[in-house]
C-alpha cells in the first residue's frame, strides 16, 4: 500500500525533541479513534483532566455524552478552537495557540495523522527521519500553522509555510511570537500570486524533504454550503448550520475544487522536479483520484503512493509522487 522513499540527513541534527506520548487502542465503545496512525497520541479518549489542568478556558464546553462521560459539542466552533488549544498545549507544548474568527480551524487529530503518514514515507529503515535536517514544505500553512506546530513538536523537522492571505501568515507569526522557540523551527513566506502555488515562493535551488498540502475541498460556495448542510443533517442537528470548523473562501473552495487545484500543484512541480524529494498533498474523495493519477502520468512522475487514511468512519488518502529515484 506505502512505499517508503528515503531522504538522506545531512551533517548531525541536534538531539531530537521528546516524542508525544501515544495512546495505548483502547477497547471498543469506548471512544476510541480506529484507524488513526500508531504513532498518533490522540488515537484513544481525550484525557479531559489533562486538558483542564493546562487550558481551563475549556470547561464551559464539556458536556455529558450518553455514557455520562466529559465531552465536547463538536458543533460549536468555539468548542473545537478550544479544544484545540488544549490538545496543543497538553499534548505538544504549545502555548498561547489561537485563531481570528473565521479562518479554518483543523483538527488536531487527523493533522496529526497526516504527519505521522508523511514520516513513514520518509523513513530510512523503518525509522522516520528526525531533526531539522529534514526540512518540509507547508502549502497553505493557514492561520493556525497547525502542521509545523505538529511536525515540529512530534519530529524536530523544521518548515517553511506559505499562504496566499497576509491575514492567515500574520496569525501564524503571532502565534511563533507567543512560542519563541518555535520561531527558529517554522519560516513564514507569502504567495503574492494567487495563480500559483509553487513558482514564485521558493528560493531558487532551495530544496525540501517532502511537502504536504490540505487544498481547498469544493468547487464553489454553493457546494462548499451544501457539504456543510450535508454534517449537519448526519449530526440530527436542526436549524441553520453552523460551520464549526470554520473556513474562508480560499481555504474552503476554489474552482474546481480539490482536482483542479492538485492538478495545478502537480503541473508545478513537474516545473520543479528537485525541489521536494516527495511533493504530497490530501485527497478527500476517492472519485477524484483517477484524474489525479492522470495528471501525474501525464506530469510524467516515475514514483507515485496512495497512503490511505482512516478515522473512525472517514474515510481520506495522501496522494504522494516524486521525481527523483529512491535513495537518493
Amino acid at each position: 500500500m506505502v512505499g517508503r522513499g528515503v531522504v538522506p540527513h545531512q551533517g548531525s541534527p541536534p538531539a531530537p525533541p521528546p516524542r508525544p506520548p501515544m495512546a495505548k487502542q483502547p477497547p471498543p465503545g469506548t471512544g476510541a479513534k480506529p484507524g488513526l496512525h500508531p504513532r498518533n497520541p490522540h488515537r484513544g479518549r481525550y484525557d479531559i483532566p489533562a486538558l483542564l489542568a493546562v487550558c481551563p478556558e475549556l470547561a464551559p464546553f464539556l458536556r455529558p455524552n450518553p455514557s455520562g462521560e466529559p465531552t465536547v459539542d463538536f458543533t460549536d466552533p468555539a468548542a473545537v478552537r478550544t479544544l484545540n488549544r488544549a490538545l496543543l498545549a497538553s499534548v505538544y507544548g504549545v502555548r498561547h495557540w489561537d485563531l481570528p474568527p473565521g479562518y479554518l480551524c483543523p483538527p488536531v487529530p487527523g493533522r496529526a495523522d497526516y504527519i505521522h503518514h508523511l514520516a513513514d514515507l520518509l523513513a530510512t529503515d523503518g525509522l522516520p527521519p528526525r531533526g531539522p535536517a529534514t526540512r518540509v514544505l507547508d502549502v497553505g500553512v493557514g492561520a493556525g500553522a497547525i502542521y509545523p506546530l505538529l511536525g515540529h513538536r512530534s519530529y524536530g523537522w523544521s518548515f517553511l509555510g506559505t499562504d496566499i492571505d497576509p491575514g492567515a501568515l500574520a496569525s501564524s507569526r503571532a502565534i511563533l511570537a507567543a512560542n519563541p522557540d518555535l520561531e527558529g523551527a517554522i519560516q513564514l513566506r507569502l504567495q503574492k500570486d494567487p495563480a500559483r502555488i509553487l513558482a514564485g515562493v521558493l528560493l531558487p535551488g532551495e530544496t525540501f524533504a517532502a511537502s504536504l498540502c490540505n487544498p481547498p475541498f469544493h468547487g464553489s460556495p454553493a457546494e462548499a454550503r451544501e457539504g456543510t448542510q450535508r454534517k449537519w443533517r448526519n449530526l440530527g442537528r436542526p436549524g441553520a448550520p453552523v460551520l464549526n470548523f470554520g473556513g474562508r473562501a480560499g481555504e474552503l473552495w476554489c474552482e474546481g475544487g480539490e482536482v483542479a487545484f492538485l492538478s495545478r500543484l502537480i503541473e508545478e512541480s513537474a516545473a520543479a522536479p528537485q525541489a521536494c524529494r516527495w511533493f504530497t498533498s490530501l485527497l478527500s474523495k476517492s472519485s477524484n483520484l483517477p484524474p489525479i493519477q492522470a495528471a501525474l502520468r501525464k506530469a510524467r512522475a516515475p514514483h507515485v503512493r496512495i497512503l490511505e487514511m482512516a478515522q473512525g468512519q472517514k474515510r481520506s488518502r495522501i496522494v504522494a509522487w516524486s521525481f527523483q529515484e529512491p535513495g537518493r
